[in-house]
């Protein structure tokens, strides 16, 4: 990437780090820079690879959470009876948008006035 850094392993030959201790104790050995040296070589040799831009990067970035909705609906919060609650619920997954069918039905057979 464009931010690579270069190792000079003759100048910095003390501050090598050989290994990294995770919080259990648990010990994970390091490529040496020769290792790196060869493992990146072989990246640039191979054709069926390429260096990936920063542009390309952040595209492949998970972006945490649901994706937005086409339609924003707002949250509503009524009082039913426990019955009623209990019976929505125990018809499964997608209660709420069924109840949300039901009452567009009612609103556009004008039933309720909207």
């Amino acid at each position: 990437m464009a931010n690579e850094i270069e190792f000079d392993p003759a100048k910095n030959a003390a501050n090598v780090q050989t290994h990294l201790t995770l919080r259990d104790g648990r010990k994970i050995l390091l490529n040496t820079p020769e290792e790196e040296a060869r493992i990146n070589a072989g990246i640039a040799a191979d054709p069926d690879t390429h260096e990936v831009s920063d542009a390309e990067f952040a595209l492949m970035r998970r972006k945490p959470g649901r994706p937005p909705a086409a339609v924003v609906r707002p949250m509503l919060s009524i009082r039913v009876d426990p019955d009623v609650a209990a019976a929505l619920r125990a018809s499964g997954k997608g209660w709420q948008t069924r109840v949300n069918a039901l009452l567009r039905q009612a609103v556009e057979q004008g039933r309720l006035q909207a």
